[in-house]
């Protein structure tokens, strides 16, 4: 008797931590950095590209960008299905859109997207920007808020691509189900 129950307590301590383990990775997956696009091809969005839906796009530039930028800013965004809405251009230096410590909004037009679940910005020019936060609004979706804080490279596709993270969060939430009920399964025979 005295071994089952060490034997137990062990299995008890061993599920807990592989259960902490799990908490932890998720937590930390829950906060993505942006990244440069390996493989973003714009000519694609291009051809793709007819205007049949309504974005409202709010990109908020951080206050510790540059004053203002005479840069040429894009934006790409899309849904996990291959729905991809681009705009060539943004800026517009008699606007002053892309001023420090400012929020500009956007009407863009695209395909009807799903969920938008990746956004890429494009910076070219010498003065350097940096973007706090983009926020999308689309007819058929939830709002999506991606948070930037960090200066964009220039000529680069930069950004977040959460497309798979749905799917790898519902594998790691079937891990924890299958951890419960192995727990669930050893505390009957405990008790």
């Amino acid at each position: 008797m005295m071994k089952t129950e060490v034997f137990l307590q062990l299995l008890l301590l061993f599920a807990f931590g592989i259960g902490a383990t799990l908490s932890v990775a998720e937590f930390q997956s829950s906060t993505p950095e942006p990244h440069a696009a390996e493989s973003f091809n714009v000519s694609y969005i291009q051809m793709k590209n007819v205007g049949s839906c309504p974005y409202t796009v709010i990109i908020s530039t951080s206050c510790s960008s540059p004053v203002y930028t005479r840069d040429q800013i894009s934006i790409s965004f899309g849904d996990a299905y291959g729905n991809q809405i681009y705009a060539p251009r943004l800026d517009d230096p008699s606007s002053k859109a892309f001023e420090r410590c400012s929020s500009d909004t956007f009407q863009i037009n695209g395909p009807c997207a799903y969920q938008i679940c990746y956004v890429y910005l494009y910076r070219t020019g010498p003065d350097g920007w940096k973007p706090r936060s983009v926020q999308i609004y689309g007819h058929n979706t939830r709002a999506v808020t991606f948070n930037y804080n960090t200066f964009i490279p220039s000529d680069t596709w930069y950004g977040f691509n959460l497309c798979n993270a749905a799917s790898s969060s519902s594998q790691l939430s079937c891990r924890k189900w299958f951890l419960c009920v192995v727990l669930g399964f050893v505390f009957s025979f405990w008790m």
